[in-house]
């Protein structure tokens, strides 16, 4: 999987983009937008992490729409070059979500956490040096393409960890009505007391259901005072707001709350209208 990459455990996944693996995701998607690629794969949530707020940012940075979500459960091994036993090793390498996720049992293995981009690159890393003393925590399929051997399987700390990712692609998808649908969007509001509560009363007064909401500062955007006449007034950020619901964009319930909400958001934008992964459920 591609750069930046903390979850291998859906080798059908890593099959699909192993071509864009070296990569970080921003360059994924602007592969896909330079019509290197077809699709790009951006891990978004963890069940036990939250929000990976980075690729979040890269949602606004990109123009690709979500055409679809893969969520993965996440099972995470301890691998190093052959040879090697749990006792030599002093340290571990990976990305932070994964280090996190394993945390009270690399504590207890006295291991130390250094961070890297990806699991797959710490898994590489690791195979290429031949590195004694250092280990990585990645997934089996890792271990099988670096020809590591793996000292401990599961080693997450919940056994419930799951991983949420978006798929990415130039053009979105024609919403339907034949299955479960969930529309992502991002909007952004002017500061004032009840703004946010009016914003997320257009889905409840329509009995759309949120799955998700998430704020993000604007990049580029200096801090200013709630009233820009007044001396030594509170400053503030703003924000983004990111929205999960579940509705599909052919549903003319969702367009006109859509509609209302756009009638005082500042921006707003459809990032994409895509069928709910059921795998799991």
């Amino acid at each position: 999987m591609a750069s930046g990459t903390f979850c291998l455990s859906g080798s059908t996944l890593w099959r699909k983009i192993t071509f864009s693996r070296q990569d970080p995701f921003s360059f994924q998607q602007q592969a896909v937008e330079k019509w290197l690629v077809d699709r790009a794969v951006l891990p978004i949530e963890n069940s036990l992490g939250g929000s990976i707020h980075r690729n979040y940012d890269l949602l606004i940075r990109h123009r690709l729409h979500i055409v679809g979500e893969v969520k993965l459960a996440v099972k995470h091994c301890l691998l190093a070059n052959h040879g090697v036993e749990i006792g030599d090793l002093t340290r571990v390498l990976s990305h932070p979500q994964a280090l996190a996720q394993c945390e009270h049992t690399l504590t207890k293995m006295g291991l130390v956490r250094e961070e890297v981009d990806d699991t797959a690159g710490a898994a590489k890393h690791v195979a290429f040096h031949n590195l004694k003393d250092a280990g990585a925590v990645a997934s089996a399929a890792a271990a099988k393409i670096y020809d590591l051997n793996i000292l401990a399987k599961d080693i997450q700390d919940d056994s419930d960890n799951v991983t949420r990712f978006l798929m990415l692609a130039r053009e979105p998808i024609i919403p339907g009505k034949d299955k479960p649908f969930k529309t992502s969007i991002v909007f952004s509001l002017e500061e004032g007391p009840g703004v946010l509560f009016k914003a997320l009363a257009v889905f409840a007064l329509r009995q759309i259901n949120l799955t998700k909401i998430e704020s993000r500062p604007l990049r580029k955007q200096t801090q200013r005072t709630s009233d820009d006449n007044s001396n030594g007034a509170p400053k503030y950020f703003d924000y983004h707001f990111y929205v999960d619901f579940e509705a599909s964009m052919a549903d003319v319930n969702a367009q006109n709350a859509l509609g209302h909400l756009n009638e005082f958001a500042t921006s707003l934008r459809v990032l994409g209208s895509y069928p709910v992964d059921t795998s799991m459920i």
